[in-house]
């Protein structure tokens, strides 16, 4: 396993190494220009100039369990130590060695040939107790519950919030700007939110339909929120386009509904300026279970043109990279340059072993740094794992208090957490690295 990052002769090469390291160099400098991108191998990744003596930043993968109990996993503070945790499933994990776990709820293991009763997790101090709780999204169509922290070793106690949350890709977010976080998903043919009584947050959420009746269901595929038109409101995307929040919401209007083709149905949609041309932009894979990852370049007047990043064919990316079922992904500044960076990469096993394209390839997950040119915007594939994937979730988030990102996994092939560090490099190790084009 290997993996490199890089982006001009003095813009941070780095060496390949074997093993459970994922390599992507970086430099550190006030270089301010760059003379030319730098075609990547397969296994490299590219990365910024950015000083006299060159650094690799390396994920340390570890390995919390193998056991299939949750589709998504997050971070908090569950213990009050200062330390974040993970959760995945019916366990957190004490940080910062992540070995010793506590139960939440009584644990089920599942057959990895089927699916779980944990598609995502969020954790978030919901009664005010200074402890944080965690909200779990169940099996597509079923209910979202919160738990609330016992703060000792004992099963921590069920609070309903929402009966149906139907949607692969719902979320848990700020929506309405209070400060306060909603959750946002279809339910029963509309697109909406869920809003909490924070003085009693136990009690079941107040619901707000946001759109007309559509022919969403609990497997719908695809689902964002973000400021597309810049007015500092969040809107709500989805693959056929997206909701204006409008000014007001009390009385729950419909909002303006924006045609847009986004895909078949992807998995969470990110808006985010990705050429900095000042107008908010669309990232999404195109199919959950197929192929495809682009971003939708906003025009002037509004709409949207795609921008493949990597499609079926290896031709369709210009370092031949490709695969299949992108059903998470995130944003994140991974190299520190400033700009975000794309996370995701394969589920698997979505439908078991003989469902969906290639469900039996290595089981990658990559970061894809974003770098901005003269001649455009290019999207450089990094590996940082091929046995571990993704799930309906990936969370990314500074775990061990370095400023650095860390990427934390909830899969069929279990419980992953990817530290990310970084380790000193002589420049003919970071020459070695330097990538090329397949084309």
């Amino acid at each position: 396993m290997c993996q490199y990052k890089l982006s001009s002769p003095k813009d941070g090469m780095h060496s390949v190494m074997n093993g459970r390291w994922t390599l992507v160099p970086s430099w550190h400098s006030r270089l301010t220009s760059m003379s030319k991108i730098l075609a990547v191998l397969p296994c490299l990744v590219i990365g910024v100039l950015q000083a006299a003596d060159p650094s690799l930043t390396t994920f340390a993968k570890q390995h919390l369990t193998p056991q299939f109990m949750s589709e998504g996993a997050t971070f908090g503070d569950f213990n009050r130590d200062g330390k974040q945790d993970v959760v995945s499933g019916p366990f957190w994990y004490a940080g910062p060695t992540f070995t010793d776990k506590f139960p939440i709820y009584s644990a089920i293991v599942y057959d990895p040939k089927n699916y779980s009763a944990n598609f995502l997790a969020f954790a978030y101090d919901v009664n005010h107790d200074h402890f944080d709780d965690v909200v779990v999204f169940g099996f597509p169509g079923k209910e979202v519950l919160w738990y609330q922290n016992s703060g000792t070793d004992q099963l921590w106690t069920k609070h309903a919030i929402l009966d149906i949350a139907d949607n692969e890709s719902p979320t848990w977010i700020d929506m309405t700007g209070d400060g306060k976080p909603e959750v946002v998903c279809t339910r029963r043919g509309y697109i909406g939110y869920a809003q909490a009584d924070w003085d009693n947050p136990t009690k079941p959420w107040t619901w707000h339909n946001i759109s007309a009746k559509g022919g969403w269901h609990k497997f719908t595929h695809g689902l964002g929120v973000g400021d597309v038109n810049g007015d500092g409101r969040l809107d709500i995307l989805m693959r056929e386009g997206w909701w204006e929040q409008p000014t007001m919401l009390a009385g729950d209007p419909e909002w303006v509904f924006h045609t847009s083709d986004f895909g078949s149905g992807g998995a969470q949609m990110l808006v985010y300026d990705v050429d900095g041309d000042g107008r908010n932009d669309v990232i999404t894979s195109l199919s959950a279970h197929e192929w495809g990852l682009a971003w939708y370049q906003q025009q002037a007047n509004g709409s949207f043109v795609r921008q493949l990043i990597m499609g079926k064919e290896k031709t369709d990316s210009p370092y031949g990279v490709r695969f299949s079922q992108l059903h998470a992904m995130a944003l994140s500044d991974i190299d520190g340059d400033g700009l975000q960076d794309i996370v995701t990469g394969k589920r698997y096993w979505a439908h078991g072993p003989k469902g969906d394209p290639e469900p039996n390839e290595p089981a990658v997950l990559y970061w894809f740094r974003l770098t901005r040119t003269a001649a455009g915007v290019h999207y450089v594939p990094m590996k940082i794992d091929d046995d571990s994937g993704v799930g309906t979730q990936l969370t990314v988030g500074d775990l061990n208090g370095d400023k650095r990102p860390d990427i934390i996994v909830g899969n069929k092939k279990g419980t992953f957490v990817f530290l990310h560090q970084t380790k000193p490099v002589s420049f003919a190790e970071w020459e070695a690295a330097q990538p090329k084009s397949t084309r």
